[in-house]
């Protein structure tokens, strides 16, 4: 992967990585869909809750995402925009699959944080911003819904301010009260409005227009002159766009829209190639870290399987952190050190794939029947490099699954280890229960119903599901684990997650665990990274 040192450094400068992150049914695929359209990736906008016959987002593949209008994996889409090449990742946007989403910021250089203009912040919104406060990574807001009837604008920034502790800066702002949106400001040129007419069904690009003041101000009376004395106020008190603080995680670029009809997507379209950073050195466990023009190196953050039904194949969805990926070259598996082809690449755009040859650090390269790669492994060529590990989340749902018929065992066991490859769900086993009766962890319920759609749908072994009185998980260790399994006075039982062969202690209720502390002080008891955390 031979490429000089300011080439890829060049091209590493043009990419934009980054994830939307929002509550359900804040607009999330939506917003996708039209910042897709607006660079020309697509023609046509779909929306989630279409009507009969109106095209579904590109992003949302699987058949439960379609019938219940929510994305519950994660895909990427690479488009152009200027001279810029974007790589959005899609996350899921329930709350149950919170794990995927953890994952997926991990591959992400920014974040764009969608609020809804009639709800503000709402849960998901919090955790998910705790998660990028915790990972460095800096965050792009975008109000949506505008053209609905909604809160005052003010008032949805002093909320972030006050709740996040970060300092919401206007780059767009909106004319008119939510609901009656007469058009936006761009705060870099305030002498004009940007008036917008809807495209039907808003399939297509909004058309805008550019009025002077003068106009504007006849045309929109009041509403001109009350989002100009509100920009002014926020002036006033310092609330000015500033990358320092905008890297650093202080402050939060703010544009105003509304994704459904297009209107002010174009702006946030432009702000992820001007505002948002490239992809810079990546740290390394241990310390130190790797810069973009080390090199190759990239961070295995998602695999799924079966994407394409007709060619039952898994995907690697790899990270390209330094260097030049290459197809065809031969890298190294830092978990085993050994050798690893890389014959079978793709680019992905939702379900539709073309062959790569060549990536950049920031981009996301599908690696095709990696049969050996796992979520977090570390490739690289030249100096050995390892990322720190992906954390995984404590469950908090546990279920017994065994398959309807005997007789589709073997499926069904292919089908089990399969899901828990992809971290669809955290597999636990046991001496007791034995590979027929594995033990289901999961941060959500709806993912239990991803495991029966798909095992079902794709792998023929239809199963049922007995859940567990489990609602607590804690490290532990082979002694904790014999201690827990041969106590009378503890409700609990000890398992061992499949993936990683950890022992893991779990109970109905933090009352249990202390119980089981004080009875067994020796034991050890240790926090899993919570979903809420």
């Amino acid at each position: 992967m031979s490429v000089t040192g300011g080439g890829t450094a060049g091209e590493a400068a043009r990419r934009r990585t980054f994830a939307v992150i929002s509550h359900p049914d804040a607009g999330k695929s939506t917003l996708t869909e039209a910042l897709a359209l607006h660079a020309r990736a697509i023609t046509e906008a779909g929306a989630v809750h279409g009507k009969s016959g109106r095209r579904g987002v590109a992003s949302d593949w699987m058949e439960m995402e379609k019938a219940r209008g929510i994305s519950v994996t994660s895909t990427v889409l690479q488009f152009a925009h200027r001279d810029c090449v974007l790589n959005l990742l899609d996350t899921p946007g329930h709350a149950d699959f919170s794990e995927d989403t953890y994952r997926v910021l991990a591959a992400v250089d920014c974040a764009v944080m969608l609020i809804d203009a009639a709800k503000g912040l709402e849960e998901q919104t919090r955790k998910l911003f705790d998660v990028c406060r915790h990972r460095g990574i800096p965050v792009i807001t975008f109000v949506n819904k505008w053209d609905r009837p909604g809160r005052e604008a003010l008032e949805l920034l002093d909320e972030i301010e006050r709740e996040f502790r970060l300092r919401p800066t206007p780059v767009t702002w909106p004319v008119g009260s939510a609901g009656y949106m007469r058009g936006l400001i761009d705060v870099r040129t305030p002498g004009q409005l940007l008036r917008y007419t809807r495209a039907p069904g808003g399939a297509h690009e909004a058309v805008e227009e550019s009025l002077p003041a003068e106009r504007a101000a006849s045309e929109e009376g009041a509403d001109w002159q009350q989002a100009a004395e509100e920009l002014q106020l926020l002036q006033a008190d310092g609330a000015e766009y500033n990358r320092a603080s905008f890297l650093a995680g202080v402050s939060t670029p703010v544009f105003f829209g509304a994704a459904i009809s297009n209107i002010g997507v174009r702006l946030l379209l432009d702000a992820l190639v001007d505002l948002a950073p490239p992809p810079g050195p990546r740290e390394l466990e241990g310390g130190g870290s790797r810069p973009v023009d080390a090199p190759f190196s990239g961070l295995v953050f998602k695999v799924q399987a079966n994407m394409d039904p007709a060619h039952r194949d898994r995907i690697a969805f790899l990270r390209v952190c330094s260097g030049v990926f290459e197809r065809g070259a031969t890298v190294t598996r830092a978990a085993t050190g050994k050798p690893f082809a890389t014959k079978y690449a793709h680019s992905v755009f939702g379900q539709d794939r073309s062959m790569v040859e060549t990536a950049y650090p920031g981009d996301v390269v599908g690696l095709v029947n990696a049969t050996t790669l796992r979520v977090g492994d570390t490739l690289y060529e030249g100096a050995p490099a390892l990322f720190p590990p992906l954390p995984t989340f404590a469950p908090e749902h546990f279920a017994v699954v065994r398959p309807v018929d005997i007789s589709r065992s073997k499926q069904f066991r292919r089908g089990i280890a399969q899901l828990d490859e992809e971290g669809v769900v955290q597999v636990l086993v046991s001496d007791l229960r034995g590979d027929q009766a594995p033990v289901l962890a999961a941060v959500g319920p709806m993912q239990f119903d991803v495991v029966s759609a798909r095992m079902a749908g794709e792998f023929s072994a239809p199963v049922r599901l007995e859940t567990l009185p489990y609602h607590l998980a804690r490290a532990t260790d082979a002694a904790g684990a014999e201690a827990l399994n041969g106590s009378r006075l503890v409700k609990g039982e000890a398992l061992i997650r499949t993936r990683d062969k950890a022992p893991l202690a779990l109970f109905p209720d933090r009352w249990q665990a202390n119980s089981f502390e004080r009875a067994f002080p020796e034991a050890h008891l240790g926090q899993l990274l919570a979903a809420h955390e």
